[in-house]
């Protein structure tokens, strides 16, 4: 610009002049921050200022080519603690930034000397866009605590384990640490087997109540149980597979030293043992989920829809003729409902009027009607709720660095259909095992089906 720019050194006595020039600073702070400085102002700090917002074009261009064309390196780098602490530092420092440029803007463009009619009109549209930037700002910060804060709490797993035979095992399990209980034992108790290449999920049910299950070959409890858990009894007072996790918890927590350093605990590698042992296969990872405390989940989420086949009463009082001794007891009636989070672990718990098997299977359909809840653009707009959530509500010892990975293989797993082996009667008798049918079952479920490559 030269000594006659009417944008550098404008005629004051000239309002049309100034509001044109008003106008044209406001809309370069807003489009190039730094550009207002770099042609009307301090020169310095407005090469400063465009340099560090090219710098930032640079890097959310970057982002953008990252999440779609490298989805797995990309969540990766979203989820590391450092990256988090670098970026929430980034969008202060570049908040803090832009309010000092926009400020300098407002000073620059010498609002007295714009017309009458213009000036309340600039100056909003200056204040708007500062408003707008620095929430978003605010916002942005918040998303990266959050998330650096839930993940650092969740995944703290540190061994990251490679796929067995071609598949990622995963054991999933629902707890309930009811006030009637004696420590947590698990509810829900399965396998998801998800195979590497193609993302094909196979849900492997177990029954709680499974009895006499072995363990596997190497682990500290077949030195307890040498014949099945529970064959020549066992020191608590049912000796069913889910009792495993709260023997070995409340009295055993000594087998397994180096659980908890691991991101485990005792309990959990007890029944990580006992579904091994069971099934013949490896499992890698496990995923805890408290039933008691997941209503706050699904109440994050804004509910889950879950299609009701049977009318049940939510109480564990019935008759013979499963009608509950309390004339006045709620029901869940049948059809789709969208339930809140008190409704659908009253659902998910219900004994009376129904059996055990029938409450496993509600019990996976409230967990993959959760699951089918975590999209996108759900998360972002209830992020800090379902971060804090779902931190309170699952533990797992998947480890950080695999979060892309697995976030890959699961949008994979999602368009495709799910199989499922349910090892209940009449296939198997929970109370007498035929342990070596329940290994032909689960071999028969696992089969890879990823196609020959051709030629």
């Amino acid at each position: 610009m030269t000594s006659t720019s009417p944008v550098r050194h404008p005629d004051l006595r000239n309002p049309a002049v100034m509001t044109r020039r008003a106008w044209v600073l406001v809309l370069l702070n807003v489009l190039i921050p730094g550009s207002p400085q770099l042609i009307a102002g301090n020169r310095k700090l407005g090469r400063f200022a465009v340099t560090t917002t090219f710098i930032l074009w640079a890097l959310v261009i970057a982002a953008v080519l990252l999440y779609f064309l490298v989805r797995p390196t990309f969540i990766t780098l979203a989820t590391n603690y450092f990256v988090l602490w670098i970026a929430q530092a980034a969008i202060v420092f570049y908040a803090v930034l832009w309010i000092v440029l926009t400020i300098d803007t407002i000073r620059l463009i010498k609002l007295v000397r714009v017309g009458p009619r213009a000036r309340a009109a600039v100056a909003g549209l200056a204040i708007a866009a500062l408003v707008v930037v620095g929430g978003t700002a605010a916002y942005g910060v918040m998303i990266a605590g959050t998330t650096r804060e839930t993940v650092g709490d969740v995944f703290a797993g540190q061994t990251v384990v490679p796929p067995v035979d071609g598949r990622y095992n995963f054991m999933l399990l629902g707890g309930d640490a009811g006030p009637d209980r004696d420590g947590l034992r698990p509810d829900s108790i399965s396998v998801v087997s998800v195979e590497a290449a193609t993302g094909k999920a196979t849900i492997i049910g177990i029954p709680r109540n499974m009895e006499y299950v072995p363990f596997v070959a190497g682990s500290p409890m077949l030195d307890e149980y040498p014949n099945g858990y529970g064959t020549d009894g066992c020191d608590v007072d049912v000796c069913l597979i889910n009792s495993i996790y709260t023997e070995v918890e409340l009295d055993h927590p000594e087998l397994y030293p180096d659980a908890v350093a691991n991101g485990s605990n005792p309990g959990i590698e007890g029944m990580r043992d006992a579904v091994e042992g069971l099934l013949g296969i490896q499992i890698q990872y496990y995923v805890l989920i408290d039933m008691q405390g997941f209503a706050d989940l699904i109440d994050a989420l804004g509910g889950v829809v879950i299609d009701v086949a049977d009318r049940l009463p939510v109480t564990d009082e019935v008759d013979e003729n499963g009608q509950p001794y309390d004339p006045d007891a709620s029901w869940i009636e049948p059809g789709v409902q969208l339930m809140n989070g008190d409704v659908a672990l009253a659902y998910a718990r219900i004994r009376a009027g129904t059996t055990d098997y029938a409450r496993m299977e509600r019990q996976r359909q409230v967990q993959e009607a959760i699951l089918q809840q975590f999209e996108p653009a759900n998360i972002l707009t209830k992020f800090q709720a379902v971060a804090q959530a779902g931190a309170q509500v699952v533990s797992t010892d998947i480890p950080q660095a695999v979060l892309g990975q697995f976030v890959e293989l699961a949008s994979k797993s999602r368009s495709q259909e799910v199989a499922t082996l349910e090892l209940v009667p009449p296939n198997v008798d929970p109370e007498d095992p035929d342990f070596a049918y329940v290994l032909q079952l689960v071999s028969s479920a696992l089969v890879i089906t990823t196609p020959e490559p051709k030629g």
